[in-house]
């Protein structure tokens, strides 16, 4: 109990919280601006008004889920502030700097390009409208990597120098800090991982309406689009992954090791990848496990005969650097450990994997049986319906492995967590805010579900006054009807 009132554990809490309840919202958004541009593209050529209808569900979906998520991202920068203060101070120079370009850059020029696209419809050519769709999914995916970039940084910091004089951090190089090599790799397993999410989605949508046999042409699409794309994404996620493991493995060997739960440095076959595995409770020493020969030193080194540092000889060699003699009021933790919890690590890391390959069999399974027909028992309906939060836990758990991982550290190296919270907030005003956020935070995701919800099960909207081929021929888009949508 005493622990859990620790302004630090509170502090940690809060944001992990915070952080991943915005997560939610931020893969959906990613992912659907694009899969609505390519709907209103195959409109755009076309001209097949299911197109246009479909552009318009998602669409709604879309912008329901990218209001919420800039509500609750702005309480993400205020943070940083409020119990994160040390750590503002010390480091504040270079990871404000991409946080600076996403909200300056990104962000506006996404806004920009909604508002057009929003109401543009009846007074915009089409393929001008069309182009402004585009634009936000770029604005999207640029927002996105301004903040993969940030992150970056407390992962594998780079571009920045320490003034010993003022007792801070200072920016060396913005295009270092821009081209992390973690930044590089995280940024595509996160956008595929988004595609992930918003594919099943749709997925979800059309078997909602296939089940009572209704909008069978327009859900039919949907269902083998949202399917196909979640597949393919899949197998770009888990390539990706690979590629972000061999960089997590030489800037971050602990979070490696920890994630297999390999306490003794391996090699070759002894390097093997745990399926199961049990550990003392001081973290220690292995217990049990079932492992997979070579498997761990493939992922870690691309190669079958790697060496995977293990968790003992890493805490060694990190007390050494790190707790020497010297000033290490910034990178020595005071209990002296280096070592991430290993369970969550562990399983975290599992969980984004397994997670992910069950919603890829879904979809593999979904296009197999409704190759043919859409005549199914209601049963598997409900299976596909269910999928959709599977890709987005697989998210929160992936990155609940990538921060937990990088503990003790809130810039790996450089700072530990502990020296990074407001010295002056008492415990007691954490929890009193974390409380509030929980209970705000509740009361916006009925909210935010129930919307979507009932934007989904209205299905795509009628569309006034087209001809057979959904197209009036002026390219626009009765603003009253129009107003009925958005």
């Amino acid at each position: 109990m005493n622990e859990f009132l620790d302004p630090v554990s509170l502090a940690r809490w809060q944001f992990g919280l915070t952080t991943l309840y915005h997560f939610i919202f931020v893969p959906l958004t990613i992912g659907m601006a694009l899969l609505v541009a390519i709907l209103q593209t195959a409109w755009v050529r076309t001209g097949k008004e299911k197109y246009l209808r479909l552009t318009r569900l998602f669409g709604k979906i879309f912008l329901i889920n990218f209001a919420m998520g800039v509500v609750t991202g702005i309480v993400q920068e205020f943070q940083f502030g409020m119990n994160w203060s040390n750590y503002s101070r010390f480091v504040g120079d270079i990871f404000g700097a991409p946080l600076a370009m996403e909200g300056l850059i990104a962000f506006f020029f996404e806004a920009t390009f909604i508002g057009l696209w929003i109401f543009g419809w009846d007074k915009l050519p089409k393929k001008i409208h069309l182009m402004t769709i585009w634009f936000v999914w770029i604005g999207t995916v640029l927002s996105a990597y301004f903040i993969l970039a940030a992150n970056a940084f407390m992962q594998n910091p780079e571009g920045f120098t320490i003034n010993g004089e003022r007792g801070r951090a200072e920016l060396t190089s913005i295009v270092d800090v821009l081209l992390n090599p973690v930044a590089l790799t995280q940024f595509p397993h996160t956008i595929l991982a988004a595609l992930m999410f918003a594919g099943v989605v749709m997925v979800s949508v059309a078997a909602w309406h296939l089940k009572r046999r209704q909008f069978v042409d327009e859900m039919r699409t949907t269902l083998r689009f949202g399917a196909w794309t979640n597949i393919i994404a899949f197998a770009g996620t888990a390539l990706s992954g690979h590629f972000l493991g061999l960089v997590m493995t030489e800037t971050q060997p602990m979070k490696m090791a920890a994630a297999e739960a390999m306490y003794n440095t391996s090699t070759g076959r002894d390097a093997s990848f745990s399926l199961f595995s049990l550990g003392t409770p001081d973290g220690a020493h292995e217990i049990f496990s079932v492992r997979i020969p070579y498997l761990a030193s493939f992922l870690a080194t691309n190669t079958l005969d790697g060496t995977v540092e293990g968790i003992n000889d890493l805490q060694a060699e990190y007390t050494e650097m790190y707790c020497g003699a010297g000033d290490t009021l910034l990178t020595c933790p005071t209990d002296g450990s280096f070592v991430p919890i290993v369970w969550v690590t562990y399983w975290a890391f599992r969980w984004m994997i397994g997670l992910g390959a069950l919603a890829a069999l879904v979809s593999v399974v979904g296009l197999w049986i409704t190759r043919k027909t859409v005549e199914l028992p209601k049963w598997v309906w409900n299976v596909a319906i269910w999928t959709a939060p599977i890709p987005m836990l697989a998210s929160l758990v992936g990155w609940i492995f990538t921060e937990m991982g990088r503990q003790p550290w809130i810039v790996f190296g450089v700072m530990t967590t502990e020296q990074g919270v407001s010295p002056g907030v008492p415990a007691w005003a954490v929890l009193i805010s974390l409380a509030v956020f929980t209970i705000v935070y509740g009361g916006l995701a009925v909210v935010e579900f129930g919307l979507i919800k009932k934007v989904a099960q209205e299905g795509p909207p009628e569309i006034a006054g087209k001809d057979d081929d959904g197209d009036d021929g002026s390219g626009t888009i009765d603003h009253d009807q129009l107003a009925t949508v958005y």
